[in-house]
C-alpha cells in the first residue's frame, strides 16, 4: 500500500529529508521563539506550533514541499497533522532539528 501512495503522489522510498531539502523545501521549525534562538538548523525558519493555524495560508503559499522540525519530533509531527488538516502537501516531518545537522 506505501508503495501505491507513494507511486501515485510522487515520492519515491529512496527520498529523504535531505534529499527534499537539497531541492529548496522550506524548512520550518515549529518550537517556540526562545527555544529557536537558542539554536536551530541552517536556513530554518520560525513558526510556532501555536502559531502555525494562523499561519497556514502563509506556508501555503510557499508552492514548495515543507518540512518540519522541533526538538524531539512530538511538536513537528502535530505540526505535519495540522497542516495536512489545512490541505497544505509535501509535508515531510524531520522529528528533532538535531537530525538536520
Amino acid at each position: 500500500m506505501k508503495n501505491l501512495l507513494n507511486s501515485i503522489f510522487g515520492r519515491s522510498e529512496d527520498t529523504t529529508i535531505t534529499d527534499v531539502l537539497t531541492q529548496g523545501a522550506v524548512l520550518i521549525d515549529v518550537r517556540s521563539a526562545g527555544e529557536f534562538a537558542g539554536g536551530h538548523a541552517a536556513g530554518a525558519i520560525n513558526i510556532p506550533l501555536d502559531e502555525l493555524d494562523r499561519k497556514s495560508g502563509q506556508i501555503k503559499s510557499y508552492q514548495k514541499p515543507i518540512v518540519l522540525c522541533c526538538a524531539s519530533g512530538m511538536r513537528s509531527a502535530r505540526a505535519k497533522a495540522l497542516l495536512t488538516g489545512k490541505g497544505i502537501p509535501d509535508l515531510y516531518d524531520a522529528g528533532s532539528w538535531r537530525n538536520l545537522k
